[in-house]
């Protein structure tokens, strides 16, 4: 039936339907008549042989007329008063015809006359009625289809208090209607809210059904929290459907009086890997920033950027933007000024390696908080650069950290990694190394050895979802291309968490610090990649091995099976946030720290490779390498 209407909205209906259709509704108007002719009259002439005349004058004389007239060629939907004369000639010569057929068979006189009258009214009124109910229904269905094609049908998944106010957000949307809402809950079947049904649903079944019956386009979720709550089935569905998983907008923040909103978008993989939201004290957070200056090193990066956009809300003072990406730099700028045009910011192009260019933006702004975010990160990369790797991460963490001193910073934050646990890689063992150089520098301070009041504090926390570089994007990027997607082995884990997850513990350990501590996160379960990989081939709707292949490329130099656990009981103490721990490391003396910096700064300015690496693993004795070339020194120190 939906095929019939449909072909009915893009075609014309057949002129050999629209000749039958008039044909019967014009010998039924005749037997009507003959009907009421017998009723009313009592002379049995009008018995018999003249039904049959009658009847067959009726179907000749139609016939004839609307083959002369062509009256079944006009087009139904875009009829006009011009075609309504065309219909009248159309039944006048009817029932001409039929009065001529009549005559000549000696049945005519003044009763003939007037029943001839009454089936010319009934033919016309038939004739036109039908149109004028083809043409409803049609305008009917074209409304509907319009909106069906314009606003792209949706049910809200939940009756919460944000599922609610999803409708007030979208009720004056070009793009999307929502047409109810979507419970597990079956005693909430019949419900309505705001005048729209709640529907319960118990399985895929029950969900199909229900997409057909409401010709839904897409399943909402009210917020990123429903999508980590309810989405795995849900959008696991949508994929196998055809259908859209979408996220409503949010109120993201108020600024210059104005609300600023996001537009409604598909559900992504990182909405579904994420865990539900850290918990962080903003009041003391807010306290501990406002009316300050803050600097941030890498600030066009993934992490830096985030924080940026966090800071900007806090009502600092000013902000500093360091980084030496021309191209993120200039777009992060254009964001700010978009998006917070009250905020005082400034952009700096700079290196860490440069001391001189950081003594430059210390000396002009004079920085209270300093995040140190710049680093080099990509594990395979530095693998292949380690002396960039040193220079960046360690060199550079010097120099922050040491103009943090001369210019009584108070709190600097410096941002690493978990694979900086157990190192089996150069980029790990560098930022093990900034660790250890940051700490022991506060540590010399507390005890007197060092002059200044900087606090420092380290945060590791693990992969960032979506991140520059990272296998998300990488993913993404395959799979739009067609595929292959690549993983590195079938087993492989990672731990994760999202971008603003992340820089909400940095600000948070920021508060709680006291100084010198590691702090670390609760990371929750780890992830395996290929069913990440998985996830996302089913989120584009596509198939795994049919659509999209999957292909296992092997380990990369430097390159854990299973990331290292930051969070448990045996190599961390609790601190007052239950998913915030101080890792337990070993202290290191400063003089040492600083000497083992400078030395490796050195061999890493003249790029000799395997003496930096040999005093490397020296200083950090658990760092052993994983396929990599730089085994040969782990078996040194065997011998």
């Amino acid at each position: 039936m939906k095929k019939r209407l449909a072909r009915y909205i893009t075609e014309y209906l057949d002129s050999k339907a629209i000749f039958a259709l008039d044909l019967v509704l014009s010998v039924a108007a005749s037997a009507v008549v003959l009907l009421t002719l017998n009723f009313f009259a009592t002379d049995v002439y009008y018995h018999g042989s003249f039904a049959l005349r009658w009847m067959a004058a009726s179907l000749i004389a139609s016939v004839a007329a609307m083959l002369l007239f062509r009256s079944y060629e006009l087009i139904v939907r875009h009829t006009t008063l011009r075609d309504l004369a065309r219909y009248l000639l159309t039944i006048a010569c009817k029932v001409v015809l039929m009065g001529l057929m009549l005559a000549v068979t000696g049945v005519f006189n003044m009763t003939v006359l007037l029943a001839l009258f009454f089936d010319f009214l009934l033919s016309i009124f038939l004739l036109l009625s039908i149109r004028l109910a083809m043409t409803i229904v049609y305008d009917i269905y074209k409304s509907k289809v319009r909106d069906m094609q314009d606003r792209q049908r949706v049910i809200v998944v939940g009756t919460s208090d944000k599922s609610v106010a999803a409708i007030t957000r979208l009720q004056n949307s070009p793009h999307y209607k929502v047409v109810g809402f979507l419970s597990t809950n079956p005693s909430e079947k019949g419900f309505k809210i705001g005048q729209l049904d709640v529907y319960s649903y118990r399985n895929d079944a029950d969900l199909k059904s229900l997409v057909n019956k409401l010709s839904l386009r897409a399943l909402l979720f009210a917020s990123e929290d429903d999508a980590q709550r309810e989405g795995h089935g849900l959008v696991e569905f949508c994929a196998k459907q055809h259908l859209m998983a979408l996220i409503a907008p949010t109120i993201d923040e108020v600024v210059g009086g104005k609300f600023m909103k996001h537009k409604v978008r598909q559900v992504k993989i990182e909405d579904l890997l994420g865990r539900p939201e850290i918990k962080i004290s903003m009041e003391e957070i807010v306290t501990n920033f406002q009316g300050k200056t803050i600097l941030v090193t890498g600030a066009a990066g993934s992490i830096g950027s985030e924080l940026c956009r966090q800071l900007a809300r806090l009502g600092i003072k000013k902000l500093i933007l360091f980084d030496n990406a021309e191209t993120p730099m200039h777009n992060l700028r254009l964001e700010m000024e978009g998006r917070f045009p009250d905020l005082n910011f400034v952009p700096v192009i700079g290196d860490v390696r440069q001391p001189d260019r950081i003594d430059y933006a210390f000396r002009t702004w004079h920085p209270q908080v300093v995040f140190h975010a710049a680093a080099y990160k990509h594990v395979p990369l530095m693998e292949e650069n380690p002396c960039e790797a040193v220079f960046v991460n360690v060199y550079g963490t010097r120099n922050v950290a040491q103009k943090c001193i001369e210019y009584d910073v108070e709190r600097m934050v410096m941002i690493s990694t978990d694979k900086a646990v157990n190192p089996t890689n150069i980029m790990g063992c560098s930022k093990r190394l900034a660790e250890i150089y940051v700490q022991s520098l506060g540590l010399a301070i507390a005890q007197g050895k060092e002059k200044g009041r900087t606090r420092f504090v380290t945060t590791r926390f693990g992969n960032v979802l979506g991140s520059n570089g990272s296998v998300i994007p990488l993913f993404r990027k395959q799979i739009e291309t067609g595929g292959p997607v690549t993983v590195t082995h079938p087993d492989i884990t990672r731990f994760f968490m999202t971008i603003p997850e992340a820089c909400r513990l940095v600000m948070e350990a920021a508060t709680l610090s006291r100084g010198n501590e590691i702090f670390v996160f609760d990371m929750g379960e780890s992830i395996k990649i290929d069913t990440l990989a998985r996830r996302m081939i089913e989120l584009a709707g596509l198939r795994v091995g049919e659509d999209i292949e999957i292909q296992y490329t092997g380990l990369r130099p430097g390159e854990k099976l299973y990331e290292e656990v930051l969070s448990n009981e045996e190599n961390t103490v609790p601190t007052t946030h239950d998913r915030i721990r101080i890792a337990k490391v070993r202290e290191y003396d400063f003089t040492e720290a600083e000497q083992t910096v400078l030395r490796l700064t050195e061999l890493s300015r003249h790029v000799d490779i395997p003496e930096m690496v040999r005093m490397m693993k020296r200083t950090v004795p658990e760092f052993i390498s994983k396929n990599s070339r730089f085994e040969a020194y782990d078996k040194e120190s065997d011998k």
